[in-house]
């Protein structure tokens, strides 16, 4: 996720880092380019019919255009703000165990870590996961290694990692040391981090409709690759410059409804699961009393990952 300060409005013209042109710079440089030589030919080629084509049928393209792209990256948007939404649940959920631990398993301080160096694993394996990394690597600095035989067999480490959880509570509930009731909180708590497991799953696993964003880049191509000959007859050399900035916006747009549609990823404007994974671990680590603390990750090059 890009983190910086807001930019004034002089530096808008030139900030690359952050910004989608570097992504866009090859398809905005090939419409320039056909724009160019275009004009070129048509300064020394008459073009039968080029003044009558005109920009009207132009505009309304690019008018259908942007309601299709506008569309699409709502979307892409709404599943970026979903993703967004069930890391910070899982954030309250991780801060809430650590007090219910703190609380109700105050004579058990073995327990009380061995729970909570799990549901930091949780969230380190659940990034992992959602990254296609190494979830089993992810999680084992928190992980005893007592329980690494129970994660090799399992290939949802997320989930085993709840499981373990589940059944270190389990002991003290069949030896009669934590009634049923209490239980049923840290169950509740539990259900709730599997929950936003799977929340994340649905949007990792459900891209948009691939007919619908192939329709897209498409009709973005094919308009762009157009454009320069309804331009030429009414602006000349002017057209390279305004078909090339009609390509930043519409290819801008498309580029960054893709990088929307998967928030887990790794571009720049996607989510920042390490970030927030390390939140939950300063966080419950606190909860535990240990120092020092680990520190938050920082920006570098204004990327937060």
């Amino acid at each position: 996720m890009i983190v910086r300060p807001r930019p004034r409005s002089w530096q808008l013209l030139y900030i690359m880092r952050g910004s989608i042109v570097p992504a866009i710079a090859p398809k905005v440089a090939v419409i320039f380019l056909l724009g160019l030589a275009l004009s070129l030919l048509a300064e020394r080629v008459p073009l039968p019919g080029i003044d009558r084509l005109g920009v009207a049928p132009f505009t309304l393209l690019g008018l259908a255009l942007s309601i299709f792209l506008s569309f699409r990256n709502n979307a892409c948007h709404e599943r970026w703000w979903e993703g967004r939404k069930l890391w910070g649940q899982l954030v309250y959920e991780s801060r809430s165990l650590a007090r219910e631990c703190n609380a109700l398993l105050a004579d058990d301080p073995r327990l009380r870590a061995r729970v909570l160096r799990l549901a930091t694993g949780f969230a380190h394996a659940l990034a992992a996961r959602l990254r296609d990394g190494d979830s089993r690597a992810a999680a084992a600095p928190w992980v005893d290694p007592e329980f690494e035989a129970d994660l090799a067999a399992r290939d949802n480490v997320p989930d085993a990692l709840l499981a373990l959880a589940a059944r270190e509570l389990a002991a003290p509930l069949r030896d009669g040391r934590l009634p049923p009731y209490l239980y049923a909180v840290f169950e509740a708590r539990l259900t709730a981090m599997s929950s936003i497991q799977a929340g994340c799953e649905r949007i990792l696993t459900t891209p948009l409709p691939f007919a619908y964003t192939l329709l897209l880049h498409r009709f973005a191509w094919l308009f762009c690759v157009l454009l320069p000959l309804g331009l030429v007859g009414a602006l000349g050399w002017a057209t390279p410059f305004v078909s090339a900035l009609l390509a930043y916006a519409f290819f801008g747009l498309d580029r960054l409804g893709d990088e929307l549609e998967d928030p887990f990823g790794l571009e720049p404007n996607d989510l920042p699961l390490d970030a927030l994974a390390r939140t939950i671990e300063i966080d419950l680590f606190d909860a535990l009393g240990e120092r020092p603390l680990p520190a938050p990750l920082e920006p570098r090059g204004y990327v937060l990952r």
